[in-house]
């Protein structure tokens, strides 16, 4: 008797390893919880497709966009977790808290973080006829004209309201904020000339920057970025000390099984050593996260952390949950 009962649980246990084994076995959606078009949909196509080759099963990217990233991380904290449905997303996971009063969800404690991915700066990129060409020229220009400026953003809590919100703050000024959904539209009416400025990362920009339809004004980066040598920063344009990057994770669903989460964890740190993406990324200045910080407990940690940091910025901003 005691044979056979070793004979089944060694089978049993065989048979929960092929189950982990197995994963995955069917393709994964990554959510990108904004429109088609925008820095964090390009950032997680190319994270995806590399990812892809690593795990033998495609990633495909699906967009679901709307209140700045937080329908498409409600989906995503919703679903089943089994490692099929995760979420790419950028720093508005952390500052989501601060601006909407009735989250359905907790960004701090419904994800179980698989690890950061890319910090890249962000950019104020003007219509190529706006009247200023530099950012003090565009103060100037906000400053002779209150109200007048339509500043863009890809949603309210989205990362180009954030830098929206923290100019505005910083510089006392008062303009008209248009609202998208999505970094995509937004981007197609500062093509036509139907809104003046944005806030927003290279990744998006830069190809319309590099074409002349779009002009740059200043990068929210400590110092000059590789892509646009000739751009200057915010400080050394008149706002002394903004910075602003933006850092971008991915997250699985809680109670995804750690088996699951761990083997999602290797293949973005063999994703982030793949050339492709490397070059991909280096091309719209985003930084590649290593080992340090490409893990769930670096992650979850500076999740909490951020959370925390957006909730005095925004107090300090003046602007409240709604």
């Amino acid at each position: 008797m005691k044979f056979i009962q070793k004979i089944f649980l060694a089978f049993a246990c065989y048979s929960v390893s092929l189950v982990f084994a197995a994963y995955p076995d069917k393709q994964i959606v990554m959510v990108v919880p904004y429109a088609p078009a925008g820095s964090t949909d390009v950032l997680g196509r190319i994270l995806a497709q590399v990812m892809s080759k690593d795990l033998g099963q495609t990633v495909i990217v699906e967009n679901t966009g709307g209140a700045g990233g937080t329908i498409g991380s409600a989906r995503v904290a919703k679903a089943n977790p089994d490692g099929y449905t995760i979420l790419f997303h950028n720093m508005a996971q952390a500052a989501a808290p601060a601006l909407y009063a009735k989250l359905i969800y907790d960004p701090g404690t419904d994800f179980i973080p698989i690890g950061m991915v890319t910090d890249v700066p962000m950019v104020l990129v003007a219509r190529k006829d706006f009247p200023a060409e530099t950012l003090q020229g565009f103060i100037d220009y906000v400053r002779a004209n209150p109200g007048k400026i339509n500043f863009a953003n890809a949603g309210i809590g989205s990362t180009t309201n954030l830098c929206e919100s923290l100019m505005k703050s910083t510089l006392s000024a008062s303009w008209t904020s248009v609202s998208y959904k999505g970094t995509g539209p937004a981007l197609n009416d500062l093509l036509a000339g139907q809104v003046d400025v944005i806030c927003d990362q290279p990744a998006s920009t830069l190809q319309h920057i590099r074409a002349g339809n779009l002009k740059a004004l200043a990068v929210a980066s400590k110092d000059r970025i590789s892509s646009m040598p000739t751009t200057p920063t915010f400080s050394q344009s008149g706002i002394p000390g903004f910075q602003l990057t933006v850092w971008h994770a991915l997250y699985a669903p809680k109670d995804t099984p750690k088996a699951t989460v761990d083997r999602l964890t290797k293949s973005l740190n063999n994703a982030l050593k793949d050339p492709l993406l490397i070059r991909r990324y280096s091309e719209m200045d985003a930084s590649v996260a290593g080992p340090e910080t490409a893990n769930p407990t670096y992650t979850s940690k500076f999740l909490l952390s951020d959370i925390e940091r957006w909730k005095v910025a925004m107090k300090n901003a003046g602007i409240k949950p709604q």
